[in-house]
């Protein structure tokens, strides 16, 4: 999928905490946030709530670009998210890249990491499994 059609597939959800396409890699979408007032935890720094929504967008838009890749139309049903925070993530822009572990005709198994200044400094990690529905 293109860089466009990366972002036009974002959910609402996405589009109202500020997340966007910050780039392809490897043929996935690296999500983006800005710090602001609607991603803020504690003073300076973000909220994890927001860091786990980008952390599932971004291993949806992975899901997303391998479905589009295989021409398949199968909906994607979350069964379970699990995050790890490995450290605080400052008032900076926050970035998050989603990987397909394995997808099968009816499970798909992902994972995502986002980090902030530095991809091998990860701020939080998370693995998923979803459901492909027909």
């Amino acid at each position: 999928m293109t860089l466009e059609e990366q972002m036009a597939a974002l959910p609402p959800y996405a589009l109202s905490m500020g997340m966007f396409v910050e780039r392809i890699e490897a043929g996935a979408a690296v999500l983006a946030f800005d710090f602001s007032e609607r991603v803020l935890g504690r003073p300076g720094f973000v909220h994890g709530g927001a860091i786990s929504g980008l952390l599932e967008m971004a291993a949806f838009a992975a899901l997303r670009a391998e479905l589009a890749r295989r021409g398949s139309l199968a909906r994607i049903k979350p069964v379970n998210l699990s995050v790890e925070f490995m450290r605080g993530a400052g008032a900076t822009r926050t970035f998050a890249l989603g990987r397909v572990t394995r997808a099968g005709r009816r499970i798909a198994n992902l994972s995502a990491t986002a980090w902030q200044d530095d991809p091998a400094k990860p701020v939080a990690s998370a693995w998923m499994n979803v459901l492909l529905a027909a």
